[in-house]
C-alpha cells in the first residue's frame, strides 16, 4: 500500500517518505498441505522468514489468508483469534523421550519438514480411508465452501494466535507477534493520516516480502513505488521521464524498520555505545549489513546531520545503534533499494527484544517516539 499526501511545494522538488514493511516472519502451508497419518489430520508447512524453529512447537497457532477459488471468488480464513475458536499447534517431543533430541544444536532441533501442524483427530462416520482428513475437509466445506484442490490456490499464514499484551508489571511495554515489523508500519501510517497541510508531498510506502529479500510485485524491488510515483507526476501534469528521475533524486526517505534493543541476558553481543536501549527513543541505523556492512545502505554524513538536526531542534528523543558487535550477526531492510532511487536514506525505527520470535517486546515509550519523529521528518525535512 502506498499513501500520499500532496504538498505545497512542486511535486519534482522531492518526496519526504516513510517507508516500512508489513509482513513478519511465519510459517505457510504449503499447496498441497492436507494429509492424514495414524489418526491425526497434518498441514504440510515451509517456513518463512528467519525463524528459529523450535519457538514455534506447542504454542497456540492460527490460520489467517485467503483462499482464491477458480471462478474468482476470495474468501478469508481466519481461525483462532477470537475468543471461542480453536488454535492449532504444532507439537513437541516430551522431555522423557527426548535424549537423542537434546543432543541436537538449536538448529537441528527440529527440521523444517517436521514443522506440521495438527488440524484434529476425529474421523467422518462412514469414511473409510483418510476419515479424519475427510472430516477436516468437511468442516471447511460447511465453515467455508473449500475443497481440497482450492489449497492450491491459497495463501493461508501461520501465526501465534493472541492479543497484544502489556508486558511488565509497570506495564511499560507489549508484547505481540509481528512487532516486525508492524510497529514501524503502525506509526508510519498514523504520522501520514495526520498530515493535513505539508510543503513537500508526504509518502507512506508499506511493502511485503522483506523477510525474504523484497522480492516479487510486492517487495521493495519491484517498480511498484516508482511506478506509482509516476501516475502522481501525470495527475501533476509532469509527464516526462527526466520529472520521475528528479523527484526520486530530490527525494528523502527513513526507512522504517526495527532494530535490536539490548537485552541484559544476552550482553555479550552487543557493544554498549552502539546499541539501541529500550525506554531511549527512535533508534537510527547509519548502516545494517553484515560482514563489513555487506548489503547496506550507509548513510551519508550531510543526511545523518540533517536528521540530528531535526530531531534536536523538535525535541525528539533518539539513539543510534547498529546491530551487534562486528562480525557478531547483522541485518536487513529496505533502505538499500530505495537508495537505488538516489535518494537520501537512513533506518529509522523501534528497538525491540526477542525479534523474529513468535511473540516480541518493545517500549511504549519507543512506540511514541517513533511515531512523534516520522510525523516531524514529513513536516520538517
Amino acid at each position: 500500500m502506498i499513501l500520499f499526501v500532496i504538498g505545497q511545494k512542486d511535486i519534482t522538488q522531492g518526496l519526504r517518505i516513510l517507508g516500512a514493511h508489513i509482513d513478519s516472519p511465519r510459517i505457510d502451508i504449503k499447496q498441497n498441505p492436507l494429509y492424514e497419518k495414524d489418526g491425526f489430520a497434518l498441514l504440510d508447512t515451509h517456513y518463512y522468514g528467519g525463524i528459529k524453529k523450535y519457538q514455534w512447537l506447542t504454542i497456540p497457532l492460527s490460520l489467517i489468508g485467503v483462499v482464491v477459488k477458480k471462478d474468482g471468488t476470495a474468501i478469508h480464513i481466519n481461525i483462532g483469534e477470537k475468543d471461542d475458536d480453536p488454535v492449532v499447534g504444532i507439537s513437541d517431543l516430551l522431555p522423557h523421550l527426548a535424549g537423542d533430541q537434546l543432543k541436537k544444536t538449536a538448529n537441528e532441533f527440529i527440521g523444517g519438514e517436521n514443522l506440521d501442524l495438527t488440524l484434529g483427530t476425529i474421523p467422518l462416520k462412514d469414511e473409510e480411508k483418510d476419515s479424519v482428513k475427510a472430516n477436516i475437509l468437511k468442516l471447511l466445506k460447511d465453515q467455508y465452501n473449500i475443497e481440497e484442490e482450492d489449497f492450491l490456490s491459497a495463501e493461508i499464514e501461520i501465526v501465534p494466535s493472541g492479543k497484544a499484551r502489556d508486558y511488565g508489571l509497570d506495564k511499560s511495554m507489549i508484547l505481540a507477534y509481528g512487532h516486525d515489523d508492524k510497529c514501524c508500519a503502525f506509526t508510519s501510517l498514523q504520522a501520514i493520516l495526520d498530515m493535513d497541510d505539508v510543503d513537500y508531498t508526504s509518502c507512506c510506502l508499506l511493502v511485503d516480502k522483506e523477510e525474504i529479500g523484497s522480492m516479487g510485485a510486492t517487495g521493495a524491488q519491484s517498480v511498484f513505488f516508482e511506478n506509482s510515483v509516476a501516475e502522481i507526476l501525470n495527475l501533476a501534469e509532469h509527464t516526462s521521464y527526466i520529472d520521475l528521475k528528479r523527484t526520486l533524486t530530490n527525494s528523502k526517505v527513513l526507512s522504517s524498520d526495527v532494530s535490536n534493543g539490548f537485552d541484559p541476558l544476552y550482553a555479550e553481543v552487543s557493544e554498549r555505545k552502539n546499541v539501541a536501549f529500550l525506554g531511549n527513543g527512535i533508534v537510527f541505523n547509519k548502516y545494517v549489513g553484515a560482514r563489513g556492512k555487506s548489503g547496506s545502505n550507509d548513510a551519508n554524513a550531510e543526511y545523518v546531520a540533517e536528521i540530528r538536526k531535526i530531531m534536536d531542534e523538535n525535541n525528539i528523543y533518539f539513539q543510534t545503534a547498529e546491530v551487534g558487535k562486528v562480525d557478531q550477526g547483522g541485518g536487513g531492510t529496505i533502505s538499500c533499494y530505495m537508495a537505488n532511487y538516489n535518494m537520501d536514506v537512513i533506518d529509522a525505527g523501534i528497538p525491540i527484544l526477542s525479534m523474529h520470535a513468535p511473540y516480541e517486546v518493545l517500549s511504549k515509550v519507543d512506540l511514541y517516539e517513533a511515531y512523534l519523529a516520522y510525523k516531524t521528518f514529513l513536516q520538517k525535512a
